[in-house]
């Protein structure tokens, strides 16, 4: 099959979606796909041959991408682009999509988990691996998740949400209890998330958080062991644990080579196993999501599973979760991005 792999973009997790868009171009021509690498937000500006002629590119376009300890420079990337214009999508992308026979979406963060890239292709009739534009905005959106998880009854910490500018930080502060945890309604790879241990330590995250926006989510802060549960198709894997060098799954954490241990199998009762799974399960019917997710979860002294929230597009990185999970019942990294592929191609249709 012709199959653009979608990356890069604008979004604070621009990296993060690179490396996963080159692993599964690269995956994907293993199964022997005529798989492409194209940038979201670069487009086609550098390349003047036919769009066709792209599928047969002997490297697929792929590079080497590689994930900073900290997150992109976006407005240096938006100088990069020639035509310095407002539009989110690159010269070409558009059309290079439309010739695919599927789009595989390794884009993260906004306009790619947002629902927004979905949507145009449902507009378009371009079909795309993953779920869509609705189950994916309602997934991005921390607030909507949290209020259909408190409906559903789905065990999920306290949370409120709460909106700020400047000259409400010290009163803010004064108020929320600590610890706690305060973190932007629409942030992914642990960006935007901070964990205050003191009133000081609160005040600088709600001062720095404005420049995502002037909302945000504070949840109680449980403390226990980090796992993560993904969905695939209609059954979820075994639950992963990660444990941090620093104690704090950041973005560092997530991403570079060594600053966290990562298990699966897990040291889990089967109940517990079982408890997250049809939890994160649940949670990715509620959502209407579609394929493939990761729910998020933190278990506590007494051994009870938290449900912190959920991940419409998981990355599929060399390092990421899912694989680890994969790999535990015997699924290849290759014969992953193949089951997503054809389990998108079975939703379409």
């Amino acid at each position: 099959m012709k199959i653009v792999v979608l990356a890069g973009g604008l979004s604070t997790e621009r990296e993060v979606s690179l490396a996963t868009g080159t692993a599964v171009c690269k995956a994907l021509r293993k199964k022997g796909h005529r798989a492409v690498l194209v940038d979201l937000f670069l487009g086609m500006e550098e390349y003047d041959g036919p769009l066709e002629a792209l599928f047969d590119a002997p490297d697929g376009r792929c590079g080497n991408a590689a994930i900073q300890t900290s997150e992109p420079d976006r407005e240096a990337v938006r100088r990069s682009r020639k035509d310095r214009g407002p539009s989110l999508i690159g010269k070409d992308v558009l059309n290079v999509c439309a010739l695919a026979d599927i789009v595989f979406v390794g884009l993260h963060g906004e306009s790619g988990e947002d629902g927004r890239i979905q949507a145009t292709f449902d507009l378009m009739g371009i079909p795309y691996t993953g779920s869509g534009h609705l189950s994916s905005a309602m997934a991005m959106d921390k607030v909507v998740t949290k209020r259909m998880m408190d409906a559903a009854g789905i065990r999920t910490p306290k949370w409120r949400l709460a909106e700020y500018g400047e000259a409400d930080i010290a009163a803010l502060a004064a108020e929320l209890p600590v610890p706690c945890v305060v973190k932007t309604p629409g942030g992914g790879s642990s960006l935007g998330v901070y964990l205050p241990e003191t009133k000081t330590e609160l005040e600088d995250a709600l001062r720095d958080l404005l420049r995502f926006g002037s909302q945000v989510i504070v949840e109680e802060r449980i403390k226990g062991r980090d796992f993560f549960t993904a969905v695939l198709g209609d059954r979820w894997l075994p639950p992963v644990e990660v444990i941090s060098a620093t104690g704090k799954f950041d973005y560092t954490a997530k991403y570079q080579s060594g600053a966290a241990l990562e298990l699966c199998p897990s040291d889990l009762t089967e109940d517990q196993q079982r408890e997250m799974g049809e939890m994160a399960l649940n949670l990715h019917r509620l959502l209407g999501l579609s394929v493939y997710s990761r729910a998020d979860f933190v278990l506590d002294s007494n051994g009870v599973p938290w449900c912190l929230e959920t991940n419409s597009l998981p990355g599929l990185t060399s390092g990421s979760l899912m694989p680890k999970e994969a790999a535990a019942v015997g699924l290849t990294y290759e014969d992953l991005c193949e089951e997503i592929v054809q389990l998108s191609l079975r939703r379409k249709n």
